[in-house]
């Protein structure tokens, strides 16, 4: 393993945050934040800061919060299990056409984006997979009636807005990979927020002061601890099984396009969370881990950080640091609001960023252009004591949402 990367913030009242940050941005107000996270009792030695954090809701993106006998919401957040999926096929790059607007058009009809959802004839495979899912769910909304959320199965298979994508992309030795982004959709939405609601009046029930409202939490023990648990874990198998249901459904889109040979799925697929809580060791006990924004990278495990969608990504292999709690980054990061990026970015500097890439060109999606975000070369570097690349992947279509 190469030489620690990490660098020690202490906060006012004691608090540890070890931050790999070397030669990226990291902003004031994502400091402030951490040292306001790590100063609560139930913190577990320290919070970790990957390379890619940035300010959000309540506590910081790009963070690894390990916590004893409490979990925060609203640090999960409200798409649970969102995460990444990416397939290496047989295909090579000279298999694909000239033109690749004809495989994103496939991939768009074939999977609902944006606000979108199957709203006429659900897909077979996506009610089979709901039969899986629904008696857990039936639990879940017998006790809080108020989740409901009437979109549940036709949601399965879908992407969902903001940065979630679908991309085909050529890795270094030309190579085709499917690679998507996406999580728990709208139900995983309804359950983030009731809980994040419900911690917060458990706050206001106890007399319990914060540094900001958001870092509200539920403690083990308490009345709904043991629901939230149940209901996030559940949230994120949806969100896994949304992202093998896609990849099944761009697989066999792809299949049909004119002009493509006959391929096989090689390797096995990777499939990673990067918004959830699981319960881990380390060292020496039992804690809830929340990676916001962050990837697990245990020795050997094999996980995904993207760029931006004119950007490189990278399939890489956990190295086991503890000192992270075998954590890496979940992506580039951004560097400016999404308000901001519309501000200063204009149409042609978009376009000349993503000029490769098979994807759209309009304004709707200036705040996800490359500029927005953080250098991914250089957050690669802050991290090579967390992960190794196993492969380096290039866009050359990309499906946004």
């Amino acid at each position: 393993m190469s030489k620690q990367k990490y660098e020690v913030l202490e906060s006012q009242n004691g608090g540890l945050i070890k931050t790999w940050t070397k030669g990226v941005l990291f902003e004031d107000e994502a400091r402030n934040q951490l040292k306001k996270l790590a100063d609560l009792p139930f913190i577990h030695k320290w919070v970790a800061a990957m390379p890619d954090v940035h300010a959000g809701r309540g506590t910081t993106v790009g963070s690894v919060i390990p916590t004893k006998g409490a979990i925060i919401p609203a640090a999960v957040g409200v798409d649970i299990g969102c995460g990444m999926m990416a397939q290496k096929t047989s295909l090579r790059a000279t298999d694909l056409p000239d033109s690749l607007s004809s495989i994103r058009g496939q991939i768009e009809r074939d999977v609902p984006v944006g606000y979108g959802y199957h709203n006429k004839a659900v897909p077979k495979e996506c009610l089979e997979a709901w039969a899986q899912m629904e008696t857990g769910y039936k639990s879940i909304i017998e006790r809080h009636p108020r989740i409901r959320e009437t979109k549940t199965y036709k949601q399965l298979g879908t992407l969902g807005g903001g940065n979630h994508f679908i991309e085909l992309c050529l890795d270094e030795n030309q190579d085709v990979w499917i690679m998507l982004h996406s999580g728990s959709r709208g139900v995983g939405n309804a359950i983030g927020h009731y809980f994040i609601e419900l911690a917060k009046k458990e706050m206001e029930k106890w007399f319990i002061q914060l540094p900001n409202e958001d870092l509200a939490y539920l403690s083990e023990g308490s009345e709904h601890f043991n629901d939230y648990v149940e209901a996030v874990y559940w949230a994120q198998n949806y969100a896994r099984l949304n992202r093998e249901l896609m990849m099944n459904r761009v697989v066999a889109g792809l299949r049909h396009q004119k002009g493509i040979p006959p391929f096989t799925l090689l390797e096995r697929a990777v499939n990673c969370h990067h918004n959830y809580v699981e319960l881990e060791h380390h060292y020496g006990e039992n804690v809830y881990v929340t990676r916001k924004g962050a990837v697990r990278a245990r020795e050997g495990d094999l996980g995904i950080i993207p760029g931006s969608m004119g950007a490189k990504s990278f399939i890489v292999r956990g190295l086991g640091n503890q000192e992270s709690f075998c954590s890496c980054s979940h992506g580039a990061g951004r560097k400016m609001s999404r308000t901001k990026a519309r501000a200063v970015i204009s149409l042609e500097d978009h376009k000349r960023a993503t000029a490769e890439v098979e994807c759209r060109k309009d304004d709707g999606v200036i705040d996800e252009s490359p500029a927005a975000y953080k250098d991914i070369d250089a957050v690669m570097a802050a991290q090579s004591d967390l992960v190794e690349i196993v492969h380096t992947l290039k866009q050359v279509v990309c499906v946004k949402g």
